[in-house]
Formats: C-alpha cells, structure tokens, sequence
C-alpha cells in the first residue's frame, strides 16, 4: 500500500515549524526518523493533511550538559546517542540497552524524540528515561514545560503532548551518585519488539539497594514503575533473597494487557521472570 495524500513541509527552523503546528483545523504530524510514521501512512493508519518534516533543524539535534542535567535535542538519532561521550560517561544504561533497540538500520535513522512523541509500550526507552528521572521538554509557538517521564506516557500511543506541541529535547539529571543498573528483557528474537521487559536502577558504591528505581515495559498499555517493589528492595543488601522474593511478589495484583503473543497471565510470568534477572544484573 502507498500513503494517502498530503502536503509536505520542511522547515528550516524551530519557530516555523511550531507554527506549522498551529491549525486547529487539519492533521499535521511531524516527521522525526520516520521508521515507525512512513510504515503507519502506508498502512493508512495514519493520514495527515500535513507532514512536518524536522530533519533540517538543528536546534533539536544537540547534546548538550546544562547546569546538573544533560539536555538530549529530540532529533538526536539513536546511533548518536550510542556515540556520544556524554552519553558514555553519564548514562551507561543507555549505552547498553541501544543494542537492544530493533537493528542497526533503524537505530541510524530512528529518533529518541520520535521514541518517546510514539509512546510505543513495547519500546525499551520510555521506561529507561523513567529509571533516570528525566523530564520531557515540549514547545508550542507560545510557550515550553517540561512534564517528568513518569507523568508523559499515558497509555498506548498517548501521552501529555497537546497537538500543537513538539518533544523538543530529553533532559535527564546527572545524579551526584553514580547508578548501577539492571535490564533483561524477553523477545522473540533480537531486534523485535519485547514481549516483557524490567530496568532497575540503584545507587553505586553500595552494599544494599539504595534510591532504587523498578520499571516494567511491554506488559501494560505504558511503562509500569512498581512503588512496591522498590520499597521492598531499598535499605536491603543487594543479596538478601527475602527481599528479592518480596519485590518480585509484588508484581501480583497489577494490570497486565495481553497482546497477539500472550495472554494477561504469561505477561505476568513473564514480567516476573524479568524483573528477577534484571535485579540479579545489579550485581554485574
């Protein structure tokens, strides 16, 4: 299939480009990467009046340190993210799950802000972005907030972002503790989308889990951070089994959403399956 119709726009800056985003009266999509819209508009999923093509504006495509925080633009494409020596000496859990992330193909044109504007449950980096407490920078014509990861990702394809707003850049706090950090997820093969995944996150340098972070992906219609489980495991050594047991536990009881693959009950299982070795993966 071939997309519909529509009117393309390449604006050379960010002010046009939020303009363009100003209609009330038409549907205008913006193009970051493309690697999940272009499929989308073939399929007739998706059928814009208007496509915004940001690959000219450069503005979104720097890494940047400002102050306590590393400022990512949202056209930062992921084989860039994987390149940069901030990313590298700040955020190494970034740098391990990238591979994770489908191909290589798609990681040379794919977009972090395009990741996180999709809101796609099954994607890997709405969830690490939550374990490191970043915050979503979004601009309008009129003005730009910032809205915490945890509050962006709403459901499946939706999040805080108006329609006439742009995800302008991922800012994410260089914490004063170094993180250690654990991830596993479970596919069908390497590349594909998980079927159930876990990050952890906890302070380095230290015996016992500390200011520790547990979020669950590619089970629930958005990523899923367990209080419960973190309260279990903070205060606790890295090997305390009862603790571990207690955490995982406190999987039960949530919301699982089955998909083509896997009923609620394996999604669970499976959720289980991957928290327990992300939390084993603390330890290195």
């Amino acid at each position: 299939m071939k997309s519909s119709a529509f009117q393309y726009e390449l604006p050379e800056d960010l002010s046009a480009a939020l303009k363009l985003l100003d209609s009330n009266d038409m549907d205008i999509l913006p193009l970051a990467g493309g690697q999940s819209l272009m499929p989308m508009m073939n399929f007739r999923l998706a059928q814009p009046d208007i496509l915004v093509d940001l690959n000219k504006i450069d503005s979104l495509k720097n890494i940047t340190i400002e102050a306590d925080s590393v400022k990512i633009g949202s056209m930062v494409r992921y084989c860039e993210l994987e390149q940069s020596e901030i990313i590298q000496k700040h955020f190494p859990l970034i740098i391990h799950v990238i591979p994770y992330i489908a191909h290589s193909a798609i990681r040379n044109r794919g977009t972090l802000g395009g990741s996180v504007s999709l809101a796609d449950p099954a994607a890997e980096m709405p969830s690490i972005l939550i374990a490191l407490n970043a915050s979503i920078e979004l601009s309008s014509s009129k003005n730009t907030r910032l809205v915490n990861a945890e509050d962006f990702f709403k459901g499946i394809f939706e999040t805080d972002k108006k329609s006439n707003e742009l995800v302008t850049s991922i800012n994410i706090p260089i914490s004063s503790s170094p993180k250690k950090f654990g991830f596993y997820e479970v596919t069908r093969r390497h590349g594909d989308y998980a079927m159930a995944g876990a990050v952890v996150t906890s302070d380095e340098g230290q015996d016992s889990f500390n200011e520790t972070r547990v979020i669950l992906f590619a089970v629930s219609t958005k990523p899923m951070r367990l209080i419960k489980s973190e309260a279990a495991l903070n205060g606790n050594n890295l090997n305390n089994q009862d603790a571990i047991s207690t955490a995982i536990d406190a999987v039960n009881g949530n919301t699982f959403e089955s998909d083509l693959h896997n009923d609620e009950a394996t999604k669970e299982t499976l959720a289980k399956v991957s928290l327990k070795r992300a939390i084993g993966g603390l330890n290195g």
